[in-house]
Parts: structure tokens; sequence; C-alpha cells
């Protein structure tokens, strides 16, 4: 029986964050899965690992804009993939077909974890892959090229991971097999699975695979009969940052910060380093921890109309009441009035006396006659449907978070630098475009942290302040941001609601908002890109145009006023992802935004090198070669993301970190995601590797300006 390794990415795939699935070591059984845990309620949410039927469920799952965590990945000829779903999702999502496998995170969970490393901090301040299946016999045979053959050693464990590609790229039942050989004479294989993307064939790979020493040849032979060239894998990243001086100072953060901790530091920052920090408020103020407040008027489940404020909820509509009433005599028409904070819908009666007004004609009447104050739409079911005598019920706007200010907020960025006028090559990092990202701000305020502590012991990140200008915006998002850490901590957009109609209804509170890496104008959903969706409810929600969002054109302003940025990496998590421009492609044909120069390609790969090998000092944490490239093709088309709008427009080397690298687990031969808000002590971790990786990309952006020809 011939086995199909392969996985398709559907034309709409529009993550760009992912986590990795575990793959058993090979030559070793694959583990039972786990009885799938059934205590998902209806109303709770958790990203949950799901192995789907086929593959045309992931497409529909694409298609309708569900909210995937990962890249999915095949494993045993099964397709598994991390998705954000609630109780009643799950169950739709099992009686079609799908299993669940394991729940990776619950919403308490990042509450929790919260909580726990704000303790933390203050007890701290007291104190596999199956072995391949036989070869079929071929007639025809095909030519193999190797595309990568890396390998690396962390924790004292030797990695292999190879990228093959096959000249039979239009038969999807061609097999790879990769075998290795060791310096000491240890042989073994493991098989490649066919990856496909927007219905084109890229190539095979793997996970990175376990093996007993350092491989020192490679070759790849196919089920046609294909055998690649023998080739020596390569030592990856094979770049080491210079050595961390006695005395170096880090570790600054001691626990997750929301945006209001954030806002703290950055003041501290700027009184502590007088002489070397600027603050900087970005012009567009986003709309805050606001929303409008809402009520069902009715009862959802027999028939009813949702209210809700023109004005948000904190501008005096919180607490306001809707009632309808019945008049109490025959012929009196429908009629709306507002009066001490009190909405008040007389129903039309008949001759009888009975009440007649319908769901809908109540609805219209309030539009039409408070259309200043209110609108009002019919909850789904409840089309014509007779309306109750109902209320009064009080609008709410929903938001938990008693301690977050309400008013618009005003974004800022650190600027960091000796000579802070422009004269010297920019740095830009940036994080927190996606609101449950808990650990990017903390990447981003270590590096800026570690940058000004040793400014003053550290000769070596003094001269580094003396000939680059740092600019660090810790949280574009601080309103998702909040809602995430009061709210729902898997929010990822901001809070702006622009949807209309049913749409607007209370139960999909947790779906509103724009997602403000699809929001850019560069490779964008409304040039007819990839990955961004219409959808006022998708998680990949582009927006009512480009650069509809605060948020988005705050990022640009601040690269735009300061023309001498000319490197910038976005931080975000989790999945361990190190990429670079094109970003997105059309789904006619694949077409990607214009590919970098030759030399460009360069820069960004050895760049990269460096920096991975930066954050590999840490814990040995390395950023896998098959992870390391273009957006477009080590993760899927991202629409009008800001890195392409960065480097095509402004001629930035922008680059997007994806921190939160799947750990290596010995004891079962398995790579474990991490999630989104992982408990503070891998949170901690992250921020200290990757504010390592920022510190080299400054070490980059100094030596390109040095080797910049004068005048």
């Amino acid at each position: 029986m011939i086995v199909r390794r392969r996985w398709t990415a559907a034309a709409s795939t529009v993550i760009l964050f992912s986590a990795v699935l575990s793959h058993p070591a090979p030559g070793t059984a694959a583990p039972a899965d786990p009885a799938p845990p059934i205590t998902v309620s209806a109303t709770e949410t958790a990203v949950v690992r799901v192995q789907l039927r086929d593959q045309a469920q992931l497409d529909r799952l694409v298609a309708t804009g569900a909210d995937l965590a990962n890249r999915p990945r095949t494993r045993d000829g099964r397709i598994l993939a991390d998705l954000v779903l609630s109780g009643t999702q799950l169950a739709d999502l099992t009686a079609q077909g799908a299993t669940a496998i394991q729940i990776v995170q619950r919403a308490g969970d990042g509450s929790r974890n919260y909580a726990e490393s704000v303790r933390a901090a203050q007890a701290r301040t007291a104190t596999g892959l199956r072995a391949p299946a036989g070869q079929r016999t071929a007639t025809n045979t095909d030519t193999l090229h190797v595309q990568q053959a890396y390998w690396w050693t962390t924790t004292g464990q030797t990695f292999l991971q190879a990228q093959v590609a096959t000249t039979a790229t239009d038969d999807p039942d061609v097999e790879i097999t990769v075998n290795w050989r060791t310096a000491d004479g240890a042989t073994g294989s493991f098989p490649l699975y066919r990856f496909e993307d927007s219905g084109e064939y890229q190539y095979h790979y793997a996970l990175p695979q376990p093996v007993p020493g350092r491989p020192v040849q490679l070759t790849a032979t196919s089920s046609l009969g294909g055998v690649s060239r023998a080739i020596t894998p390569t030592l990856w990243p094979n770049a080491t940052p210079p050595p961390v001086p006695v005395g170096y100072q880090k570790d600054f953060i001691d626990a997750y910060l929301t945006p209001v901790d954030i806002q703290s530091r950055i003041k501290r920052l700027a009184r502590q380093y007088r002489d070397l920090v600027d603050v900087i408020d970005l012009p567009n103020k986003t709309q805050g921890y606001r929303r409008t407040a809402a009520a069902y008027l009715g009862d959802p489940a027999v028939a009813a109309v949702v209210v809700d404020s023109v004005r948000f909820g904190d501008q005096g509509m919180n607490g306001v009441q809707v009632r309808t009433v019945d008049p109490g005599r025959p012929n009196r028409p429908l009629t709306v009035g507002y009066r001490d904070r009190v909405l008040t819908v007389s129903l039309a009666t008949d001759t009888g006396g009975k009440t007649v007004s319908t769901t809908d004609e109540v609805a219209a009447a309030i539009n039409a006659r408070q259309p200043d104050r209110f609108r009002a739409t019919v909850e789904d079911g409840s089309t014509g449907l007779p309306m109750p005598v109902a209320g009064p019920v009080r609008l709410d706007d929903g938001l938990q978070g008693t301690e977050v200010p309400a008013r618009p907020w005003t974004v800022q960025a650190l600027r960091l630098g000796v000579h802070r006028d422009g004269s010297r090559v920019g740095v830009l990092a940036y994080s927190q475009e996606h609101a449950r990202e808990w650990a990017t701000p903390l990447v981003t305020l270590e590096f800026a942290e570690r940058m000004l502590a040793n400014a003053r012991t550290d000769p070596a990140t003094r001269e580094l302040l003396e000939q680059v200008d740092i600019f660090v915006i810790p949280t574009v998002n601080p309103d998702g941001a909040n809602y995430s850490f009061n709210d729902f901590n898997f929010q990822r957009k901001n809070l702006v609601n622009h949807c209309t109609g049913p749409a607007r209804d209370p139960k999909n509170r947790t779906s509103w908002g724009v997602d403000i890496n699809r929001n850019y104008t560069v490779g964008s959903y409304f040039d007819g890109y990839v990955g961004a969706s219409a959808n006022c409810l998708s998680g990949n929600y582009a927006g009512t145009a480009e650069l509809s969002e605060a948020e988005s054109r705050n990022v640009i302003a601040l690269a735009q006023d300061h023309p001498n940025i000319k490197f910038a990496m976005n931080v975000h998590s989790y999945g361990g992802y190190f990429m670079w421009p094109p970003g997105a492609y059309r789904a006619d044909g694949r077409v990607t935004l214009p590919r970098p120069s030759i030399d460009e390609s360069t820069l960004f790969l050895d760049s990269a090198r460096r920096i991975v090998g930066a954050i590999a000092q840490e814990r040995g944490t390395v950023t896998w070669p098959s992870q390391t490239g273009p957006v477009a093709d080590v993760l899927y088309s991202a629409a009008g993301n800001s890195a392409d709008q960065l480097y095509y427009e402004l001629g930035i080397f922008a680059w997007d970190f994806e921190v939160g690298n799947d750990r290596w687990n010995p004891a079962t031969g398995q790579w474990e995601g991490v999630g989104f808000q992982p408990p503070f002590d891998e949170a901690h971790g992250e921020s200290q590797e990757y504010a390592g990786g920022l510190v080299e990309l400054v070490r980059v952006a100094r030596d390109y300006a040095v080797a910049q020809p004068a005048g």
C-alpha cells in the first residue's frame, strides 16, 4: 500500500504565528495519543490540538476564517492542527469527523500564568516520525535535489534536518527517504513529507531528527528510483556572537507586563537614563479600552432584539435601561421614547388591545427614532417573531478591567542612543501587534534595559549606542492587550468593532477587532493577496481599508518620520520562526511579491545566521533552518503585514521573530509547543534569549553602516 506523506496549505491560509506539532524520534513507535479530554464546556475557549478528518476539512476551516494557532502538520498520514475553539465549535468539529488530541491551553490559563508571574516577581523582590514505508515498484525515475541539509547540537543532543525536492512535482504519491551517516560510522534514515502551498508542490521535508553524532553524509532516495548526490550536511547556524563580558547586566524581566505596566516602565527608563532615552508619543491615539454598551431586549432563546449604544459604554451609556411595554389600550401605534436614561418602546396593539409589534418593527423603530444614541438588530432566529414585553435591561460594555484607563491610548516608543538626531543608522524593534502574545513585549523591554544598563559599564555596549539609533515599541496594540489580560486571553486583534448588523451580537464580542498585522498597504487583501479576510469576525480581518487602524498607522508613521531606520524586527509568538519578505502572494499561480535582490537575500540570510546564533547562546534554543527564510516560503502568505510595507515601501531590512520555539523532550522523543502565554519561567527564558538576538541585530546594523561607502 502506498502511504501518502503530504500536507497542502490552502490558498487562503492566513496565520503568521505557529506551533509545531510533536513527532516521535525516528526508529521508534509513535506513542499512543492520549484520550481526548472532553472537558471544554460550550462557552469555554481553549487551544485544542485536533486530528482533522481529511484535507477537505482543513480547507473548509481555513476558508471560514478559523483561528489556527499553528501551521498544520502531517504525522503518520494524519493532519494535526492547533485551533482556538469554544466547546461548541469543538463539538461541531468532532461531529464532522475530527478528533480532539490534546488541550494545549485553556482560556483561564493565561490569567493564572500572569498572576503566578506577578507573585514570583514579588517574592523575588522581597528575597518522530514513522519508519519509511516500502518503496513501490516504478517505471519512471525522478531527479532529487537536496535544498537543505543542516545539523546542530543543543543540550547534548545532535539534530539533522533536510529538505529535498523531486522533479516529479505532479505525482502526490512520491515518497522520499533521507539516509545519513555520522562521523563514527553510525547510519540511519527517516522519511520526508510532501509539502504543497496554494496548490503547488514546494518540497519534501521533516522536522529535525535526533541523530547520535555529527552527520558527515546525506543522500535521498525516492519511490520512483531517484537518488540524490551525496552531500555533507552543514553546521547551523555556524555563527557565535562576541562573548559577554564579566559583569554584563541582564535579566530585567520579573513578570508578565500589561500595557499599564509597560507604560510605567517606559516612564521609569526615561527618568533613569535621561542622557540616553527619548520617549516618542506616536501620533495616532488608539480607541482605548472601550466598547459600546449592549443588551438583549427579550429572550434570545425565544425572541429578542440586540440594542447597543452609538457611544462607548464609558461615555455615559453603561447602565442605560431598555424596555418594551404594553400600552394597555387598543389601537395604539408603536412608539419609542428616551427619558432619564431609559429607552422605552411602547408596542403597537390591535383592536382587542393585544400587542402586535414584531422584532423587526421594534428594531427598525429604534434605529429610525433614536439613531444618535442606539443601534438595534434582530437576534439570529428572531426575525419576524412577535416582540414580547421585556426589560428593563441595562446596557453594558462587558469589560472587566476596572483598573485599565478607558480613554484613548497614546502608544509610546523608546528611542535609545547617544546621538538621537538621525545621524546614525536606525534599528526598530516592535512587539505585540497581536494582543495574546504576552511574551513579546518582555523581549523588547529586556533588550532596551540591557542596552541602557550596560552602556555605563560595558565599552562594547556604549560603542553600539554611539553608532546606532534604536527605536522600541513594546506594545503596538495596547487595547487588545488590555482585553487579553482582563477579559479574553486569546484575543488576537484590536478592540475596534467594524461589524454591522447581526455580527454586532454580544455573543461575538471575543471575535471583534482588526488584525493589525493584516492592515498594512503592501501585498494587502485589498490588492488581491492571500492571507487576510473581509469577515469582521475572522481572526485575520484586514479592516475596512489599508491602514484603517491607529495601531498600524503608528508603526508606519514612526518609520517615515525617522528615515535613518534601516533595520526592523517585528516580534511575534509562538513557534520559533525567523522570517523576512516576501510575506504575501496571489493565489492564482502563487505569485509572490518581488523577491529581494541576490545581495539583499544574502544580507537577510547571513544576518539571520548571526542572530539565530546569538539566541542560542542563552539556553541552547536553535531556530530551525526550515523555519528561517521568507515568510511566504517557510510559513504562509500573510497579506498586508508590516514587514512587507517597511521593506518594499520604505527600504528597511525587515524581519519577523516568532519567539517560543518548540522544546525537545528527550523522555518522549517529541517536539512540544509552548503556547501564547506559557508559565512565566518559559516566557522569561524567551525574553532572555530573544533579547540577545536583538542585541545582535544592533551589531548587524552597525556593521552594515560601517561597510557603506562614505558620502
